[in-house]
């Protein structure tokens, strides 16, 4: 059963297509390491919440923009597999391994997580 990589981000609004490029640069490395699909969504329609939401969650901004992404992999060893390997990759989407590789947003407010899936349609 294939194996997901979920993410939630707040990126500077003014950041888009520096963010899509930065997305699009990561998304060959991911592929060339066992991804099957990388899915980058720019936020349109993302409501406050009072308790809970996507922009709570990750302490959106004012001039940010809340963005999802997901990541299909074969399964979790794959993924277990290729997120070592793109770790590892000197074109690494990691500042301290990339200096060229600065995030366009800030990664201490992303939050991830893999996830198995149960359903796919």
């Amino acid at each position: 059963m294939p194996y997901v990589d979920g993410f939630v981000l707040a990126v500077p609004s003014a950041n888009k297509e520096v963010y899509k490029q930065y997305a699009e640069d990561a998304a060959i490395i991911f592929k060339e390491h066992g991804a099957l699909k990388v899915v980058e969504c720019w936020g349109d329609d993302v409501p406050e919440g009072k308790v809970t939401s996507f922009p709570l969650a990750v302490q959106r901004q004012a001039d940010e923009t809340v963005c999802f992404a997901w990541i299909v992999w074969p399964s979790r060893e794959v993924r277990d597999e290729g997120m070592k390997k793109v770790m590892a990759d000197p074109r690494s989407m990691q500042p301290e391994k990339n200096p060229n590789a600065e995030m366009p947003f800030d990664g201490k407010r992303m939050i991830y997580g893999g996830f198995e899936m149960v359903v796919d349609v």
